[in-house]
């Protein structure tokens, strides 16, 4: 009797010991810091809901977090749709762990702290107003000549949003402060862990872009309402000789489609060149789904072709069936290439393209199987009267080859 009282005691303890062991994220709001480097670090906000549930906020983006787990005392937060997710232990109210990319083997550290609703603190009041339209030169290191970016800003006192638009897709939701004449701006959505800070001085800016801890650029930019960027419709084109654009890649159960199959017949079919793993093709999907929904009585067929950085054809595969399943599409997405995003390798599988310079990339085919219309990159929802635009020159496009 002696013993069982002893083998149950033991047994008591390790489950209380194992039971104590487990903690859980606490409601409220958080400031998260992901460090891209030593003293340097972009900040995001996020509420938690409940224990398996948050919601992480760019400017008028909210990202809504259903896939949280735990281990012991720590916490893994796996955001929808992309491979990032945050694995952190929990302290009191704080968390202390990693942002992580395992495909591409990008760890960068990453904490939070309960109880904070800012993104950035002031100590200044904000000594311009940066509301309007800026270029933007980024310069990688030791490189030279440098690309540009349309940056459009909105200010109310210190808060500053907007986003930055390029040639091949837009940074997305950026939200920040201006303190005194210091910008600081970040996103975080999973893919993006994107951070700026520049000095302001009149009409001019300067400082440095990070992407994570992997990636920098300088920045230099100055108010300029008419500057405009090279227009998406003439990047990438036929080149002479070609008509229409050929290929053969096998989607999740090994079939081989091509744009000569029944389902393609007679149908004005809209061609995607994306990735899984990129936040401009979601925001692309996004719009093909909801306007697939607005348009189901027109001859209109799409198709994904996917360039996934996964190691092996099954994790690419894996890839895409979270984004399908997670944005209920129905489309198909057939495995172009993984391993790699390059674009050089996808150009040479699409040899009548003469180059492929942007995932998102959009090829609009005619019933007949002619190409009518390419477009290269996607300005997103948080570009504001450029996402408009083009919404209304898509929509234009499809309607009048439907009619042919």
């Amino acid at each position: 009797m002696y013993h069982l009282k002893y083998i149950l005691l033991i047994g008591l303890t390790i489950f209380s010991c194992q039971n104590a062991k487990q903690k859980y994220l606490e409601d409220g709001s958080y400031r998260g810091l992901i460090n891209v480097t030593n003293d340097k670090a972009l900040a995001f906000n996020f509420m938690v809901t409940d224990s398996t549930h948050l919601e992480v906020y760019n400017a008028n983006e909210v990202i809504y977090v259903d896939e949280v787990s735990y281990k012991e005392d720590s916490v893994i937060i796996k955001l929808p749709v992309f491979e990032g997710y945050l694995k952190a232990a929990i302290t009191d109210k704080s968390l202390n762990g990693y942002f992580r990319i395992d495909g591409l083997n990008r760890s960068v550290p990453f904490k939070a702290i309960n109880g904070i609703s800012k993104r950035y603190d002031t100590s200044e009041e904000a000594n311009v107003n940066l509301s309007g339209s800026w270029e933007i030169t980024f310069n990688k290191e030791k490189a030279s000549g440098g690309s540009k970016g349309l940056a459009i800003f909105q200010q109310n006192q210190n808060k500053v949003t907007g986003t930055i638009r390029t040639t091949t897709g837009d940074h997305r939701y950026l939200e920040g402060v201006l303190d005194g004449n210091m910008l600081k701006l970040s996103a975080f959505d999973g893919a993006h862990a994107f951070y700026y800070e520049a000095k302001v001085q009149g009409d001019q800016l300067e400082g440095i872009f990070y992407s994570g801890n992997h990636y920098t650029a300088t920045i230099n930019g100055k108010m300029n309402p008419d500057f405009k960027l090279a227009s998406g419709d003439t990047l990438t084109y036929l080149k002479p000789g070609y008509d229409k654009l050929y290929f053969a890649f096998s989607d999740a159960k090994g079939k081989t489609v091509s744009l000569d199959d029944e389902k393609f017949k007679d149908k004005v079919t809209v061609v995607q060149l994306m990735g899984s793993w990129c936040p401009n093709c979601l925001d692309e999907t996004r719009f093909f789904k909801s306007y697939i929904e607005q348009h189901k009585n027109l001859p209109l067929e799409f198709v994904g072709l996917a360039f996934e950085y996964s190691k092996s054809e099954n994790q690419a595969f894996e890839r895409i069936k979270r984004l399908q399943d997670r944005l209920e599409i129905d489309y198909p997405v057939l495995l172009a290439q993984f391993g790699s995003t390059s674009k050089t390798s996808a150009q040479e599988k699409l040899p009548m393209l003469n180059a492929v310079l942007s995932y998102p990339t959009s090829i609009i085919v005619d019933k007949k199987g002619k190409v009518r219309y390419i477009h290269s990159g996607f300005d997103g929802p948080a570009t504001g009267k450029p996402y408009e635009i083009y919404t209304r020159k898509f929509d234009s496009i499809i309607n009048n080859l439907a009619v042919e």
